[in-house]
């Protein structure tokens, strides 16, 4: 009676062993592991990530598995996310590892170059900042065209009121509305407008390309460098001046004739897996460069 009491014992704990290495079978790395690499995360520019959400949002409900794409693939759920945080946040992100992908609104600099050399970037579109202020400011008439040189003294604080910069003009203080330090756009201004020349103390330093254009939109007396894409985004809610005799039109920054342009770049830090360069792919596809130029940005020519 004895044995066979201890024969069930050990016919029960390898029946346990047995079903133990079951169970971490089913968890070994097909599954999870698969479904990590699924999912693509992207983050970067305030003002490149709804075009980037907008495009994911598409893609996703049209496909909506990964097989859909490509038969190759699994029938797993796509599931992208996308996040923002500036262009500096953007690059420092797919550096690091954050995020698969990181969105620019500038240029790469050198540093940034190196660290992503493995990896590819892709040329979206173009932006230009404009220097945009409320549809009823009086300035528009009366000096609806300004010199680098006067932007840049308004943005330094050395031209406080609008009378400073012209008799005709009310005798009110310039709010000026600028991006954050770690905005794409304050460097692309500052290389291209102030040169080194600090912003005004008490500008009002706003967290995203939105609240920057918001600013504008609510306070008539705000100036600021708001995305040409905003500014087509919010028709008749702002206005913009001309700089040196240019427009920002979108064939005066194709020319290079308006200066204050900068790339709508993405990037990665190493070659892209299958499922995000079938993403990317989408995004440089007609579809994609249609939502872009949807909301105001200049597509890239193919």
């Amino acid at each position: 009676m004895k044995r066979i009491r201890n024969l069930l014992v050990m016919m029960l704990v390898m029946g346990l062993v047995l079903l133990a290495g079951c169970a971490g079978q089913s968890e070994q790395p097909g599954a999870s592991d698969s479904a990590e690499v699924l999912d693509i995360k992207l983050g970067g520019s305030s003002t490149l990530s709804p075009v980037i959400a907008k495009c994911a949002d598409d893609f996703t409900e049209k496909y909506k598995t990964w097989n859909n794409v490509d038969p190759s693939l699994p029938e797993e759920p796509i599931v992208i996310f996308v996040s923002t945080g500036g262009s500096g946040f953007g690059a420092r992100s797919a550096i690091d590892g954050t995020f698969d992908m990181g969105l620019l609104a500038r240029d790469l600099k050198d540093t940034e170059k190196e660290s992503l050399s493995e990896g590819v970037v892709v040329k979206l579109g173009s932006d230009a900042l404009t220097i945009a202020v409320h549809p009823e400011n009086p300035v528009l008439q009366v000096r609806p065209d300004l010199t680098t040189e006067e932007v840049k003294k308004i943005f330094a604080g050395e031209i406080k009121t609008w009378k400073e910069l012209d008799d005709q003009l009310p005798d009110r203080p310039i709010v000026v509305a600028v991006r954050d330090l770690g905005g794409g756009a304050s460097e692309v201004f500052d290389e291209n407008v102030m040169q080194g020349t600090p912003i005004a103390k008490d500008a009002l330093q706003m967290p995203s390309m939105g609240a920057l254009a918001g600013k504008v939109m609510e306070n008539k007396d705000a100036i600021g460098y708001v995305s040409y894409g905003f500014v087509g985004q919010n028709e008749g809610k702002i206005a913009v001046l001309s700089v040196d005799g240019y427009q920002p039109t979108a064939e005066n920054i194709n020319s290079g004739d308006y200066k204050i342009s900068r790339p709508l770049l993405l990037v990665t830090k190493d070659v892209p897996t299958v499922e995000q360069q079938l993403f990317i792919d989408y995004l440089e596809s007609e579809e994609g460069m249609q939502v872009l130029e949807g909301m105001g940005f200049i597509p890239a020519v193919n």
